[in-house]
């Protein structure tokens, strides 16, 4: 089958829902599954955005600004994760813990407004990492076209670009929670760290990056090509003296270079264990 035909038979299996509301981030997967959703089902979907504290506000002034490209209705949904109860003390099934609320509320939005069905955006590449999040998603009936379809993270880049859309190349994201090591308290003020540093990065040019926080450790994982870069002259001043600012003591790179999940990667090594 090629990409183009692919696209078409993901098309037609999101027919299937006669009104769908999708949770929208603004990132690659979610605006794709957005926009092809809008050119199955026309005006019978609305967007449904959590206003969250471990997102970066650009990244919801961003998913705000595609709904009004495309005219497509928007739901804000306020969501406090810190009073999730356990969410705050980092236990490995946290994103459980988190997805269960945040899907439960927009369940309940979309049956207010007379959907049928709940699309959310994890693709194919995501059942290789550990998601415990994604128990939430299949306990409360939620769908995930793009995975059931097959889609990988690259072939829904090359589709987005093919239909326009300026979020083919943006860059992979994750919420901020996912920066701490499993079993570290999350605090605003912990998450306002993390947000200030990777708004650093952002700022200095970098486009996929990571800073993870281990107590008052920064572990800055930044692609491999631009290991010299961070570590120029100027740069890598400025990283560390910005990031000293906003509340750490000692800021590492990490050599093995960005990838998504490495929080993940003890969990994973623990349960490959004999």
């Amino acid at each position: 089958m090629t990409l183009q035909e692919k696209q078409e038979a993901f098309i037609q299996h999101l027919k299937q829902y006669h009104h769908a509301a999708v949770a929208f981030s603004g990132g690659v997967d979610s605006a794709f599954l957005l926009k092809a959703a809008q050119e199955a089902l026309e005006n019978r979907i609305v967007a449904v955005t959590v206003n969250s504290r471990v997102f970066p506000k650009r990244e919801a002034d961003e998913a705000a600004a595609f709904c009004r490209q495309y005219g497509i209705r928007q739901i804000l949904v306020p969501v406090d994760e810190l009073s999730i109860e356990g969410f705050a003390q980092n236990p490995a099934n946290r994103c459980y813990l988190c997805k269960r609320e945040l899907f439960g509320r927009i369940l309940h939005i979309a049956k207010q407004e007379g959907m049928d069905a709940v699309l959310e955006g994890s693709n194919l590449d995501d059942e290789k990492d550990y998601r415990p999040g994604r128990l939430a998603i299949a306990e409360l009936g939620i769908k995930s076209p793009l995975s059931e379809s097959g889609m990988t993270k690259a072939q829904i880049r090359l589709l987005s670009r093919q239909m326009g859309l300026a979020t083919w190349d943006k860059q992979s994201f994750a919420c901020l929670a996912s920066r701490f090591v499993y079993g570290e308290t999350i605090t605003e003020e912990k998450l306002t760290m993390v947000d200030k540093a990777e708004q650093k990065l952002y700022e200095l040019g970098f486009q996929q990056f990571r800073v993870r926080i281990h107590g008052s450790l920064a572990r800055v994982e930044v692609m491999p090509e631009d290991f010299k870069k961070l570590a120029g002259p100027g740069i890598r001043e400025q990283v560390a003296e910005s990031l000293r600012q906003y509340g750490f003591t000692y800021v590492t790179m990490d050599l093995n270079g960005y990838r998504t999940g490495s929080m993940n990667e003890a969990v994973l090594h623990a349960n490959n264990e004999p």
